[in-house]
């Protein structure tokens, strides 16, 4: 019996002997520096393999072990008890290493069914979720009852509304092919899409192409991000003329070497469709439109403290009739907050034939200051004996950082970029009890903007406001927004008024 114990004894020791090789041999691995997909990574490999080789060794000393329990038996009964025991532990080493070898082969079953998800030590993913969470309050305290036409119900109500819910993902799918997904979920059990398209790179003579639901090129209010946007609201004119931006078309764009001058041109159609799966309709309603942006003065010595910008837009289209009635020339805005009616609203103009639009942008960032400035132009051509019609308005505004930021410029595409604060928000105490805080980076702005969009029989009413603005940066990727509206509609015979409204907005990117 004292043999036998000897025996288990040994048996055991050269269990735990393997189960520690095995452990070192996997912490031995340097960390992973890659995504994990399922239940398998790049180390893996080396770990079976190191396991493989323990259990070659487990033989070994397996064979050596018996000689030296022969010896030191002493009856072939005690020998032959003992050598069924380390036949049953050997058969177990067997399955073992066999479940390893599944493991491996499982492993490159995944690799060659699952290649553009599982990879290896690559500096970028295949794949990019991002997303937006806009949280809004709007209140209308004063609201004149000529303008009751004009909002369901008579009354605007105050609200407390997600303005943005927005998830998508990104990517390249080879070196020069890219693609764009983002959904909208803010309209309940209505979602939508915003950019969706598909991409190439380094064309030639095309530069960037991308086809699929995309922003046109006019407005540079709509061209910014409203994650970047001064004011919560984009104004009259912008959201009129370009309302919601995306359409669906194909288009070129490119920038040149310095960064100075970049341009974007294309085809589109002018319904919108994000709530809808495409366009249908005979008429195909297109528009041919183009943006040309030149960053005339950039201070590379100050980290971009300084710039200076210009633009000119323009499109020309056939407005024609979907298969629903919907025409591309019908023009209508919110009063710069968010509200039930459009306030100024052209409705479909009838025997419209061609509409253009002709665009011009003007921006300069000194330091903390930045004023900012469009004029947008739309004139419809009608036949059917309907006279012609044409609109217009403006904005201008200005911004200043209290706490020492400036406004940042993306020379690639002639749009507003991402503030970064001097200092985050934060609020702590320390080890000492004191208490620590982070003040953020703060703006002031103020912008007036003006709209006409009557002409001849057409009544889309004419407007003008005055908005205050707050911005609060808690760091690279949230903020608040306070705006205070004063304004004026003047759409008679339907209505007229004035209205006091005031809005604010969390929001977050990701």
């Amino acid at each position: 019996m004292r043999v036998n114990l000897f025996a288990y004894a040994l048996i055991g020791l050269l269990v735990l002997q393997s189960c520690s090789s095995a452990q070192a041999a996997e912490q031995s691995q340097p960390s992973p520096s890659v995504q994990r997909v399922g239940y398998f990574q790049d180390d893996d490999e080396s770990v079976v393999e190191a396991l493989e080789e323990t259990i070659e060794k487990l033989e070994l000393r397996m064979r050596e072990m018996e000689d030296d329990v022969q010896r030191h038996l002493e009856t072939p009964d005690e020998y032959a008890g003992v050598k069924k025991q380390a036949n049953a532990f050997e058969e177990r080493m067997k399955s073992l290493e066999k479940s390893f070898e599944k493991s491996n082969e499982s492993l490159e079953k995944v690799e060659n069914t699952l290649p553009g998800l599982l990879f290896h030590s690559h500096k970028s993913p295949k794949i990019q979720f991002f997303g937006r969470i806009h949280i809004d309050y709007w209140a209308f305290p004063n609201f004149d009852e000529g303008l009751a036409p004009f909002e369901s119900g008579g009354d605007p109500q105050d609200r407390v509304n997600f303005r943005r819910l927005r998830i998508g993902v990104k990517g390249d799918l080879t070196d020069n092919m890219f693609y764009k997904y983002e959904g909208e979920f803010a309209g309940g059990n209505n979602p939508s899409y915003r950019d969706a398209f598909i991409g190439f790179r380094d064309v030639p003579l095309l530069n960037t192409v991308i086809i699929g639901n995309h922003k046109r090129p006019y407005g540079l209010d709509h061209l910014n991000s409203s994650r970047h946007n001064v004011f919560i609201e984009r104004p009259f004119v912008v959201e009129a003329f370009n309302q919601d931006s995306r359409r669906i078309g194909a288009s070129s764009s490119g920038v040149s070497k310095d960064q100075g001058e970049n341009w974007r041109f294309g085809v589109w159609h002018q319904i919108l469709t994000q709530n809808e799966s495409g366009y249908i309709g005979d008429d195909y309603q297109l528009e041919l439109a183009g943006r040309y942006a030149k960053t005339y003065w950039y201070d590379e010595s100050s980290g971009g403290r300084g710039w200076g910008h210009f633009a000119i837009s323009g499109s020309i289209g056939d407005p024609g009739t979907d298969a629903q009635g919907r025409t591309g020339a019908d023009y209508r805005t919110r009063p710069e907050a968010r509200s039930n009616g459009r306030w100024l609203d052209t409705g479909g103009i009838s025997n419209a034939q061609t509409n253009y639009l002709i665009g011009l942008e003007s921006a300069f960032n000194v330091g903390q200051f930045n004023f900012t400035g469009e004029y947008l132009r739309v004139g419809v051509d009608r036949d059917g004996g309907s006279q012609d019609v044409s609109f217009d308005g403006y904005y201008g505004q200005v911004s200043y950082f209290l706490t020492g930021e400036h406004r940042s410029w993306n020379r690639k595409s002639g749009t507003l970029a991402r503030i970064k604060p001097l200092e985050n928000f934060f609020l702590t105490r320390g080890c000492d009890g004191d208490l620590l805080r982070g003040w953020g980076a703060w703006e002031v702005a103020a912008r007036y903007s003006y709209a006409d969009l009557t002409d001849a029989d057409i009544i889309g009413g004419e407007a003008e406001s005055l908005t205050l603005g707050v911005n609060w940066y808690w760091n690279d990727y949230a903020r608040m927004q306070f705006n205070y509206i004063l304004g004026e509609v003047d759409r008679a015979p339907e209505g007229e008024g004035d209205y006091e409204i005031f809005g604010a907005r969390i929001m977050v990117d990701f």
